[in-house]
């Protein structure tokens, strides 16, 4: 898989993901301002080359890759739910079955601003890791835990054991600003046109929804997402006030 631009090389080197190849151009015009990603490619002992701007284009997709393609591998790198075992004051997101590239990558982005752990998305039926949700993230898909897992249903019930408490967000159900966000959270969205399955949805602990105005009655998933994943980072950062 290739992904392109150099903020996305930045957050590559800084997360320290794995990669296969660094392809650079070797445009007299760029180059002297790729020194700086160069170097940073020869620190993190990542193989790279100079190639031209055509052969970027072709495997980029695109002439706005600033230069700097890298090959990620065949597959992103996914995480298994292990790595969440004994951890505490969890701050999870589930995704069931989003389809566009554009959600998931902007999702990716608010869940890393506002400190989320892992974002946990199943294997199937739904839009996985991509170069655009690479881009539309910043390149931050590389600095959180992408899990993926077989059965949603299933994985909430594993996340109850390790004292998780699951919302499921919804059109209806309790004010998102009046839930109590501390502990071991998780956040479930659903899809952009049919929300949270029933099979999913029966698994959660609470439902939570986002009062409008307007009789506006949905708001897009990646918005509603950074609405409630706000208001846990400001509870969370509210008690840490508190306790110091």
């Amino acid at each position: 898989m290739y992904v392109y631009g150099r903020n996305i090389l930045k957050e590559i080197v800084e997360s320290g993901y794995k990669i296969t190849h660094i392809f650079f151009s070797d445009s007299k015009v760029e180059k002297g301002n790729l020194s700086e990603f160069v170097y940073l490619a020869e620190r993190a002992n990542f193989p790279y080359s100079f190639v031209n701007n055509e052969i970027l284009a072709k495997m980029a997709l695109t002439n706005k890759h600033q230069g700097v393609v890298v090959d990620i591998g065949k597959e992103f790198n996914y995480q298994s739910i292990e790595i969440l075992d004994n951890k505490e004051n969890l701050f999870l997101v589930m995704l069931d079955q989003i389809h566009d590239p554009h959600n998931f990558g902007a999702i990716i982005r608010s869940s890393a601003a506002a400190g989320v752990d892992a974002v946990i998305i199943p294997k199937g039926k739904t839009v996985e890791v991509t170069p655009i949700v690479v881009k539309v993230s910043s390149g931050l898909v590389f600095k959180i835990p992408i899990i993926q897992v077989t059965n949603l249903s299933n994985t909430i019930e594993q996340l109850k054991k390790m004292n998780v408490w699951v919302y499921g967000t919804d059109s209806v159900g309790i004010p998102y600003y009046e839930v109590d966000f501390s502990g071991n959270v998780c956040l479930v969205y659903g899809n952009e046109g049919s929300g949270i399955r029933k099979t999913v949805k029966k698994h959660c602990d609470q439902l939570i929804t986002i009062p409008m105005s307007n009789n506006v009655d949905s708001l897009n998933v990646s918005v509603s997402a950074g609405i409630i994943l706000f208001e846990v980072k400001k509870q969370r950062d509210f008690l840490k006030k508190e306790v110091n």
